[in-house]
């Protein structure tokens, strides 16, 4: 099976563990604000970026997860297509000569 990779996809490796670290960081981050909560002003506003770091980095992981096994199943599919037209086209009782 041959495996063919389209140059505009834009789930790279890279790109997958991007959004892995961003979404861990951005949980630690949130944690550690959680942990020092004083309860003051500037405290709030941290949690509140934290939040909305975590929230953005939570939607990119679920986009690079759900790209990645988009380009798995059409890969999948079009290998089968190939495979069941050259099975469809294979004749056993044709003689070669």
């Amino acid at each position: 099976m041959t495996k063919t990779v389209s140059p505009s996809s834009p789930t790279t490796t890279a790109f997958y563990v991007q959004a892995g670290l961003s979404f861990g960081l951005a949980l630690i981050a949130v944690t550690g604000g959680i942990v020092y909560l004083p309860v003051s002003g500037w405290v709030r506003a941290f949690l509140a970026v934290g939040m909305l770091y975590l929230v953005t980095s939570a939607f990119t992981l679920a986009k690079v997860t759900r790209d990645r096994q988009d380009d798995s199943s059409v890969t999948k599919r079009i290998d089968q297509a190939r495979l069941d037209k050259l099975l469809a086209e294979h004749d056993p009782f044709k003689e070669t000569v």
